[in-house]
């Protein structure tokens, strides 16, 4: 079974060392054995686990709810409820996400097109014709 040293996985992963040894010190990496001088030595699954940390990670969970996971992972099928709940959970808060992100997009998309009219024209001018007042109420 071929095995990778932390350099290697860190730039496969495109994380660093530091990261890398971070998760092992926090307990994400509980199956990463080690030589007799204390080496990591990394294989596929290991590699292939960092990356759900990774996507987990990158909706914001923190680093202590990746923990409960990586625990439930080990504690085997009693927890497959708890793990699929916790999918469910990242699914709604990633499309959350998703839709603020739209938002944003078409706002960005929208000022895109204004200054693309005000270049075209040469100025500002062009969309004062343009501008729909709102009438601004307070209650």
């Amino acid at each position: 079974m071929k095995t990778y040293s932390i350099s290697e996985v860190a730039k496969e992963l495109n994380l660093t060392v530091y990261t890398l040894r971070y998760y092992d010190k926090e307990g994400l990496m509980p199956s990463v054995e080690r030589t007799p001088s204390g080496t990591r030595l990394f294989k596929e699954s290991d590699i292939a686990a960092l990356k759900v940390i990774e996507c987990l990670k990158s909706t914001g969970m923190p680093i202590k709810e990746i923990k409960t996971f990586i625990d439930w992972c080990s504690d085997g099928d009693s927890t497959l409820q708890q793990r699929y709940d916790m999918f469910l959970e990242r699914k709604a808060h990633v499309e959350a996400q998703m839709e603020a992100l739209k938002k944003t997009l078409e706002v960005i998309e929208h000022k895109r097109l204004y200054y693309k009219t005000a270049l075209t024209a040469g100025t500002e001018d062009v969309h004062k014709n343009n501008k729909i007042e709102v009438p601004l109420t307070i209650e």
